[in-house]
């Protein structure tokens, strides 16, 4: 089988990056990374371009943050047939040192699932949405329930998710018109597939949200160092994911009304895809509109 890719998007937050990216390159996991920096300011490239690792296949800065969306799916694009695609954020620090094997043992127990999550680490709450357990051999994973309503946390959260090559070819990219991720990923997957997603119970995560400048691995290099920034306060100043769900939420809402009546299938193309434009259903204009939201107030 062909190495799983590793989509590892990286937006300012240097410290959690420097921390949580060893810990996936410490293990013997094999993989195909793909790191994107998604314009960030604090030094987060220069530590990506000194990383070494024969498992890092590509390392790209974007000129501006178009979103974790249109990142994403550049990753996406690289994919090889029958390749998993596995995205993790730079706030996930992975525990479990055979995760991607955990992974893939409940894929090939259970052929119908398409999407696998981990439940949020702390200090995040243990919050589940409606599940079964489900179990065969010594495979086990927490399934979604049924078809999931658009409203509300049903869904698996997008910080740490694996893919199943056969739903990719069914489902194609994240949606770069509505820009609503997870939530309308496990929307598609549960309610208009045949595939099921869910849960593995057997990988640990935190996701601290802060590190103390003097616990950073990077700090004897950091360029902020005798300045009034750190790398979280730029980050927090550029992050509007919250007020962009705010501004464009009626796009998923009119996402949700045209599958409900048939006007659109399951399949989303990507801007960056061309091929996947000529052949299915795109809004162009709500794609640009959702780039330069992020391009004009996220980049700076």
């Amino acid at each position: 089988m062909i190495p799983p890719i590793v989509s590892y998007i990286t937006f300012n937050r240097l410290g959690l990056t420097a921390r949580n990216l060893k810990a996936i390159l410490d293990t013997n996991e094999d993989f195909h990374m793909h790191i994107i920096d998604n314009h960030s300011s604090d030094g987060t490239w220069e530590y990506i371009k000194s990383l070494k690792d024969s498992r890092i296949i590509t390392k790209t800065k974007l000129e501006a943050n178009i979103g974790k969306i249109y990142a994403l799916n550049l990753n996406l694009i690289k994919r090889q047939p029958g390749q998993y695609f596995i995205t993790v954020d730079n706030d996930v620090y992975i525990e479990t040192k055979d995760w991607i094997s955990r992974f893939m043992k409940v894929f090939k127990a259970f052929p119908k699932v398409g999407l696998l999550g981990v439940k949020r680490g702390e200090p995040y709450g243990g919050y589940l949405p409606p599940v079964l357990y489900k179990e065969k051999g010594e495979a086990s994973y927490l399934e979604l329930v049924g078809q999931l309503p658009s409203e509300g946390e049903y869904y698996v959260p997008g910080h740490l998710q694996c893919l199943r090559p056969k739903l990719i070819d069914k489902i194609g990219y994240w949606s770069e018109e509505n820009y609503f991720g997870d939530i309308e990923m496990s929307y598609r997957v549960n309610n208009y597939t045949s595939f099921k997603s869910g849960f593995v119970t057997d990988i640990n995560i935190d996701q601290k949200q802060h590190l103390p400048c003097n616990k950073c691995l990077y700090q004897d290099k950091c360029k902020l160092k005798g300045t009034d920034e750190t790398c979280f306060s730029i980050y927090k100043r550029v992050y509007k994911n919250p007020e962009f769900f705010e501004k464009f939420k009626w796009k998923f809402v009119e996402t949700v009304r045209d599958m409900e009546s048939g006007a659109r299938p399951v399949y989303c193309a990507s801007a960056s895809d061309a091929n996947s434009m000529e052949n299915h259903i795109f809004n162009k204009e709500w794609a640009i509109e959702n780039f330069k939201f992020y391009v004009e107030n996220a980049s700076w």
